[in-house]
């Protein structure tokens, strides 16, 4: 089962505060503890959302909002892309992850759609094109 873990903002990383040598360090040795056990597929930080662009979509016309965007506690300051058993198995890695954020913080974890959950509605030619763009990415 793969997830996506989110880590989410604070008040401190939108305001671009870099997180501490020790937590840094602390981190590290997680991602690499994630890595050993074949865990963690991908994983990084990202910049606050003052740094970020949003398209909003609304039929044919697309607009775009410049960052930051209000709502800290909705918005995501790094994520991880794991593969796990269930989603037992990403709460007890979870658990074991230090606070990535210097006060209070938040981790959500998001399973991703298997290509098994479409089986309804998934046509042959879908399929087909799916499976093309799978091997064009698998190439790289």
């Amino acid at each position: 089962m793969r997830v996506m873990v989110l880590v989410k903002a604070t008040k401190d990383s939108e305001a671009g505060i870099l997180p501490s040598t020790e937590l840094l360090e602390a981190m590290g040795k997680f991602n690499e503890e994630l890595v050993n056990a074949g865990i963690m597929l991908a994983g990084d930080g990202l910049k606050p959302s003052s740094q970020g662009k949003r398209v909003a979509f609304d039929g044919p016309n697309r607009t775009v909002i410049d960052g930051p965007f209000a709502e800290t506690h909705e918005l995501v300051a790094g994520y991880w892309l794991w593969e796990v058993k269930d989603m037992a198995e990403a709460i007890e890695w979870v658990k074991r992850c230090p606070n990535p954020m210097p006060g209070p913080s938040e981790i959500e974890i998001r399973p991703f759609y298997e290509m098994a959950d479409f089986a309804e509605v998934v046509t042959p030619e879908v399929s087909e094109l799916l499976d093309r763009t799978s091997e064009k990415l698998a190439s790289r």
